[in-house]
């Protein structure tokens, strides 16, 4: 049984795509550098692009982060060495290469983005990961990420990311089922919960007291002092949280 309350998961700040700022663009190796520097644990995000290469990268899009039109999916590795990071030359790292980086130093929160098909994504992060020496743990909106984690890497910490989700683009079935957590039980079976700071405390997240609760992504010291009694971590940006 994973003592999860012990571990860094509970007792680590953890730094919402890295601790970025202008000159260390999110979810880029100098701002994970920041992150270890600083003693946090790091959250990141994982997807797969055209030739199957997994990156580090947050958004569908590539304009609000490399001032470049088009999508990422439609990416090659090769595309890679030509785009640069929010001004900077900085480029999206591949999660082989940021793995190698972090190479254990702190631990990682690793967030799968995938709303399409199952499989071929979390076979390769399971792949890179299963000899990986440094501690993480996964998480996902999608219960089925989770699923078949649980089921091909059984070992890994899992985490349902949840929320009110407001400003996502998703059907309403969606929001209702993520807000709720509705498959946790029967599908995801998660480890840990990481919901919505700005919704916290709710009556969805108290049946689940039994999990750690992490709470994202908290962006100021005054909504961090209003979070931190309910939860039992926080993914932070944009500051740096003081007790």
């Amino acid at each position: 049984m994973k003592n999860i309350f012990d571990s860094w998961l509970v007792c680590q700040p953890i730094a919402h795509r890295g601790l970025h700022d202008k000159e260390r663009p999110e979810n880029s190796l100098p701002a994970f550098q920041n992150a270890i520097d600083n003693g946090y644990a790091i959250e990141l995000d994982v997807q797969m692009i055209a030739d199957g290469t997994l990156v580090v990268f947050h958004d569908e899009s590539l304009s609000r982060v490399t001032n470049n039109d088009g999508y990422l999916k439609f990416l090659n590795k090769a595309d890679l060495d030509v785009l640069y990071l929010s001004g900077t030359k900085e480029k999206i790292p591949t999660f082989e290469e940021t793995l190698n980086f972090i190479n254990g130093r702190t631990p990682i929160l690793i967030e799968i983005k995938n709303r399409g098909k199952v499989g071929e994504l979390e076979k390769k992060v399971i792949d890179l990961l299963k000899n990986y020496k440094g501690q993480f743990a996964i998480e996902a909106f999608n219960p089925y990420v989770l699923q078949y984690f649980a089921k091909h890497a059984p070992e890994f910490l899992r985490g349902q990311l949840a929320g009110y989700l407001k400003n996502e683009k998703l059907p309403f079935i969606q929001k209702f089922v993520l807000k709720r957590m509705l498959l946790n039980k029967h599908i995801s079976k998660p480890d840990f919960i990481a919901y919505e700071g700005k919704y916290l405390p709710n009556r969805f997240v108290r049946k689940y007291k039994k999990l750690p609760l992490l709470a994202w992504t908290v962006r100021s010291q005054e909504e961090y002092l209003r979070v931190v009694k309910y939860c039992d971590n926080v993914i932070f940006e944009d500051f740096e949280p003081k007790i």
